[in-house]
């Protein structure tokens, strides 16, 4: 049996071993010489699963799809230099979608800095607006550079204390509040000797679960003013499948005087439910909307994608809004009156039993109202052309069930929101900032981490500009890509203010003749396309056949088209 080898650096042994100590098993390593010490601790120790990725902005969305499935820290190891910069995109994204990742960045000793040293820039505290925390680490003593052996031996402890701390305190922080942590870690040559023993045995500090709860006075508060409301609106964002208890959100299944609004993220479904939020609303006249507004609007989950919504919530205000999570409250709707520290679960558990039901009409006037514009939805949608709008249609009614849904951002989270989706997809997207970056890394990373079916629906711009996810060997046989081409960016032809013109196809739409043939060659992926119906229906059922290998659906539609399509579908509900 081969034995182990640990780096002969102090301060990579004090980092491997802790987060082995708090369970932080999936690394992705980019390739370089300054991190050398972790790249040997981690690759040489059988607890912990390592990737290698070459382009670091791939392996942090990478590693941010793994952490998303699995709930805890994922630790990315860089090298000195540009390399760290490249982490941004997936550590803003993190931050703001509370999924944690653990920044090991190898870094030169401090009097290196700003010298003209080759691949240096200043490290400390780069991400500092999007980060958690971030722990700047000593650098190991050099012995030959100090001539007093006591001075070496008392300087050493004090970095060894001092980086066990910060460790500690970094490492606990992401696990406990969900979020991206940053330790730059500096290191002297020479970078590749090994021991076989470890020299140093770091302290573990435990990480503290801290439990919330509501005061009696706020939740009797609370309790009295639902009671004494006859319109209640439930909003609920960006939330991971299985989360919420299904009995705990059934409950208001029955209570006329609540209507609960659901986004195609949110995994939440109920045949009382409205899910298609924008096909309700769009087009309500300003007596629809007064009838609408709630007295009471309680939200909870991330995100909201829905603009439509926004801008109602934000021109008909509740009288409160309550928002229920553990960490943190946006005041989207400009009208927060309570931020609830706790898990839903929790504070549903311990409010529902006292709540009253209201009988009125509220729920059914505007379930009646859905059902009109489902009819609307469905009319449309028999006559219309082959478009966008007309393959989302196709495509989430032939996707086999029990997949995970990875959505690109941009057009495609806006036009999934239009459709019910089969409840047994569970629904991702990256909507911390909406960035079309990194969606086929993180559904990479997703499905490895949770070894299901997995398919990424995404557009064109999006799965060009993140191509280099494919530059990944880990990706499952049983992966699907279905690419949507409309030969640009499709989501700027709705907006408005466009125009026919050079300006706008050329730095707006971005108009392009890419196609993902030769990708999907390169990568051995299997490759398959549409530009009808019939082939559209052909190609989705060959794609789900084939699972010994990943399989890429590209379907071209018309770019001219998509966008009067959309906005005609619009004017259908007036």
């Amino acid at each position: 049996m081969k034995k182990r080898l640990y780096s002969k650096i102090p301060l990579s042994q004090t980092i491997v071993a802790l987060c082995e100590a708090k369970g932080i098993y999936h690394v992705v390593i980019s390739p370089g010489s300054r991190n050398a010490p972790l790249t040997i601790g981690f690759t040489e120790n059988p607890s912990v699963n390592c990737y290698s990725i070459v382009d670091e902005r791939c392996a942090a969305f990478f590693a941010l799809g793994i952490a998303q499935q699995i709930n805890k820290p994922v630790a990315l190891v860089c090298t000195s230099g540009s390399a760290l910069l490249n982490y941004y995109p997936a550590i803003s994204e993190a931050f703001y979608s509370d999924v944690p990742l653990v920044v090991l960045s190898a870094d030169r000793p401090i009097e290196r800095i700003d010298i003209g040293d080759g691949q240096t820039i200043r490290q400390k505290n780069v991400f500092e607006n999007h980060i958690l925390y971030s722990a700047n680490l000593y650098s190991e003593i050099v012995p030959e550079i100090v001539v007093d052996d006591v001075k070496i031996k008392q300087k050493q402890h004090e970095a060894q204390k001092h980086n066990e701390r910060e460790i500690n305190i970094a490492l606990n922080t992401a696990i406990e509040n969900k979020g991206p942590v940053h330790i730059n870690v500096p290191f002297y040559e020479p970078l590749y000797d090994t021991i076989t023993e470890p020299t140093i045995l770091p302290k573990n500090i435990p990480v503290e679960h801290i439990e919330h709860r509501i005061s009696e006075t706020l939740r009797s508060n609370m309790i009295e003013q639902w009671n004494a409301s006859k319109r209640k609106l439930i909003l609920i964002g960006v939330n991971p499948p299985n989360s919420i208890e299904k009995r705990l959100i059934d409950y208001f299944a029955n209570d006329p005087s609540v209507l609960v609004f659901t986004e195609t993220t949110s995994n939440i479904h109920h045949e009382t439910h409205v899910n298609c939020i924008d096909q309700l609303i769009t087009s309500l006249s300003e007596e629809d909307f007064e009838a609408l507004q709630p007295e009471i609007l309680l939200t909870f989950g991330g995100m909201v994608v829905s603009k439509r919504i926004k801008a109602f919530l934000r021109n008909y205000q509740p009288k409160v809004h309550w928002h229920i999570d553990e960490k943190k409250a946006y005041d989207t709707y400009f009208c927060l009156t309570e931020h609830v520290k706790m898990h839903p679960n929790a504070f549903l558990s311990s409010f529902l039993p006292e709540i009253k039901v209201f009988d009125n009409e509220y729920k059914s006037y505007w379930i009646e109202r859905r059902n009109q514009r489902r009819v609307r939805h469905i009319a449309y949608l028999e006559k219309v052309d082959f478009s966008d709008l007309k393959v989302f249609e196709m495509m989430f009614d032939l996707i086999p069930n029990d997949q995970m849904i990875q959505l690109s951002n941009s057009s495609t989270v806006r036009y999934a929101q239009l459709f019910s989706l089969n409840p047994s997809f569970k629904v991702y997207c990256n909507r911390g900032t909406s960035g079309i970056d990194g969606s086929t890394s993180t559904a990479i990373g997703a499905a490895v981490a949770s070894g299901v079916s997995t398919t990424l629906i995404t557009g064109d711009l999006s799965f060009f500009y993140d191509s280099n996810g494919l530059w990944n060997n880990s990706i499952p046989s049983n992966f699907k890509i279905i690419l949507i081409n409309n030969s640009g960016g499709g989501i700027f032809r709705i907006l408005p203010g466009k125009s026919e013109s050079h300006n706008f196809s050329t730095y707006f739409e971005t108009k392009h003749s890419l196609t993902a043939k030769e990708l999907s060659s390169m990568f051995n992926i299997g490759y398959t396309t549409a530009n009808d119906k019939i082939g559209l229906e052909k190609a989705i059922k060959k794609i789900y056949e084939n699972n010994d290998s990943p399989q890429l659906l590209e379907i071209f539609t018309p770019r001219k088209k998509n966008d009067s399509v959309l906005i005609d579908y619009f004017k259908h509900f007036v």
